[in-house]
């Protein structure tokens, strides 16, 4: 999405990304702000680690839903800019 944007490629695939991305938003919204198969996954775990179902470093599993809402907030931006342009 963010090489669509930038080289102003705003094609069917860019908006299937923000439809997707939409979807994402409603299904964490739905619940709390929680993937469902985490809260699944903490059923058969007893880690309270933020990594425990993910293959990632600790500090980036903290951090990934600001790290990727900073990203697509910066593709929105980028957008609106292409399509007033």
């Amino acid at each position: 999405m963010l090489y669509a944007a930038f080289a102003n490629k705003l094609d069917l695939w860019l908006w299937i990304g923000y439809g997707f991305v939409f979807l994402e938003g409603l299904t964490l919204l739905t619940f709390k702000l929680h993937c469902p198969l985490n809260l699944l996954a903490r059923k058969y775990s007893n880690s309270q680690k933020d990594n425990f179902d993910i293959y990632l470093p600790s500090w980036l599993a903290k951090y990934t839903k600001s790290i990727y809402t900073t990203i697509f907030v910066i593709i929105f931006i980028i957008t609106i800019y292409q399509i007033l342009n």
